[in-house]
């Protein structure tokens, strides 16, 4: 289960030692990386060094409504600075004007800024799309290279559900990974979660989630 959850910590008021505790917590726990914002790579990469924790951190987060020059220009800093994965905030009103191109080059651009050095997810933000946009964002995904899906910012409206999860990944098939992030807080959530389709979990209680108890959090 660990080595399937990302250890996240996105609240705006995070604080150093908030960030080394998550970072220790990573390790003892073994996760698969910590989730953080940009600004806490270099601290991350530090206090990771010689782990196998990987890290995961943000851009065009939470609204995905920056530029897509933006976007690549905050994927090629974080992966200078240490990071090692990228869940980038899909152009969510592009999509619900049906600019699909847009959507696609958006992207393609954070996939050519990460050249191959950090895996890209990202983000859809279901709570706030139709099945049929779902499916679109999905497949929109899966052409312009991303790696993975994922369910939610964990700021916006709804979370990760195991309805979502299994219509992403039919869409997507078995070749990329499915990232469930948004209320997953107990561990029968989880493992119904993965049953679905997720090859990854993002949350803030992670450590209740390997330990098989239950908190309140992202």
């Amino acid at each position: 289960m660990a080595r399937k959850i990302d250890h996240t910590l996105l609240k705006p008021d995070a604080t150093k030692d908030e960030i080394i505790k998550v970072c220790s917590e990573a390790k003892q726990y073994n996760f698969a990386t910590v989730c953080i914002n940009p600004y806490w790579v270099p601290l991350a990469a530090k206090e990771l060094a010689g782990s196998k924790v990987g890290i995961t951190t943000v851009v065009g987060f939470p609204l995905g409504a920056t530029t897509t020059f933006s976007k690549m220009a905050e994927t090629r800093d974080a992966i200078a600075n240490g990071a090692t994965e990228i869940d980038m905030v899909m152009n969510i009103g592009a999509l619900k004007s049906g600019d699909l191109n847009t959507v696609k080059k958006d992207i393609e651009g954070v996939v050519l800024a990460a050249n191959g050095q950090a895996i890209v997810k990202v983000i859809l933000e279901t709570g706030l799309l139709s099945d049929e946009e779902k499916v679109k964002a999905c497949s929109i995904c899966k052409m312009a290279g991303a790696d993975f899906v994922k369910t939610s910012t964990g700021f916006g409206h709804g979370g990760a559900t195991v309805e979502d999860i299994a219509l992403m990944r039919n869409t997507v098939g078995p070749e990329m990974g499915v990232k469930a992030s948004g209320g997953v807080r107990d561990i029968d959530t989880a493992r119904k979660i993965i049953a679905a389709g997720a090859t990854r979990i993002g949350a803030s209680s992670s450590v209740a989630l390997v330990t098989g108890g239950k908190t309140e959090g992202y």
